[in-house]
């Protein structure tokens, strides 16, 4: 699927992985009005801190289907928008910590894609409002350009215009968790999005039976293993070890799905800009075992709810 203006905003939060610290954090205490710099990092500056290699980021970045490309195969399976697969904005007032915080912040900028996909912009208002409120408590709303984007939503101006700028803001949040040492609340983020697109989904997976739906829900799984991988990273901080436990609870029911890759030879073709690329021709063959994506469906819901304190 060609990425537009649209879709490119929740493709910069999964890039939010890009320069991840492996620093541990010794757990226990109260959360600050910000997630903590690890003390490994502030008592030991000369320290050096590891890095997750760009390598890994790429293929994560590649494996992640971004909400707005589900939320148009959902559209595009003519399934109608249901407000009741959404995170109400009226929850974030239970969100105290600020390990919840970052979480459900990129949980509502996944309903933000399935929003303007279907032009909610009564609606978008809402999450954009309750996004403020997040950024805001988590010290980076200086970043969110929020009366450029209500006004933008509240006059039905151009929707591209509306996301491009959402990209702006959330690029400058990131750069900003990256150089105060609090990649964890870019971790959090990432997390946030990929359970609620997954959640959106499977809500309509479990209603309207597609294989293109089904598949992609499916190659979640090569996504899912990598985002626990660096979610151990911070197993020691608080909230971490729960939240892994809730993802391996998903892979476990992802398990059973075979994804084989077959290689085909690439060629050389022209893209709607004229422009020559190299497109690849792989053969993908998904292998969803009966009443398996029954139970991905399941946990899905219920580990999204808690996640959202529903």
């Amino acid at each position: 699927m060609k990425l537009t203006a649209n879709s490119v905003l929740f493709k910069v939060i999964y890039v939010l992985f890009s320069v991840l610290i492996l620093s541990a954090c010794s757990g226990g205490g109260e959360e600050d009005s910000t997630l903590e710099i690890p003390d490994s990092v502030k008592n030991a500056p000369t320290q050096k801190m590891k890095q997750v290699g760009q390598a890994v980021i790429d293929d994560l970045v590649q494996n992640v289907s971004s909400p707005i490309e589900m939320a148009a195969l959902i559209k595009k399976a003519g399934v109608p928008f249901s407000k009741d697969y959404l995170s109400d904005p009226d929850l974030v007032d239970k969100y105290n910590s600020t390990f919840d915080k970052a979480l459900n912040l990129g949980v509502y900028g996944a309903d933000l894609g399935y929003l303007n996909m279907y032009n909610k912009t009564s609606l978008i208002i809402n999450h954009i409002t309750t996004i403020k409120k997040l950024t805001e408590a988590l010290k980076i709303g200086q970043f969110f350009d929020f009366s450029t984007l209500k006004r933008l939503a509240s006059n039905n101006e151009n929707l591209d215009s509306l996301m491009y700028i959402s990209t702006s803001s959330f690029n400058k949040m990131d750069r900003y968790l990256r150089e105060s040492n609090r990649s964890n609340a870019s971790t959090l983020m990432v997390a946030g999005v990929w359970i609620e697109g997954l959640f959106l989904a499977t809500q309509v997976a479990d209603k309207v039976k597609t294989k293109e739906i089904n598949e992609r829900i499916a190659e979640q799984k090569i996504s899912l293993n990598d985002l626990i991988i660096v979610l151990k990273v911070y197993n020691n901080e608080p909230g971490f070890g729960e939240l892994i436990g809730y993802f391996e609870e998903i892979k476990s029911a992802f398990d059973p799905i075979k994804i084989a890759v077959e290689m085909g030879e690439p060629e050389m073709i022209e893209n709607d800009k004229g422009e020559l690329i190299i497109k690849q021709n792989d053969k993908q063959t998904v292998t969803i075992p009966e009443g398996q994506m029954e139970k991905i469906i399941e946990v899905t819901a219920r580990v999204r709810n808690l996640v959202i304190k529903k």
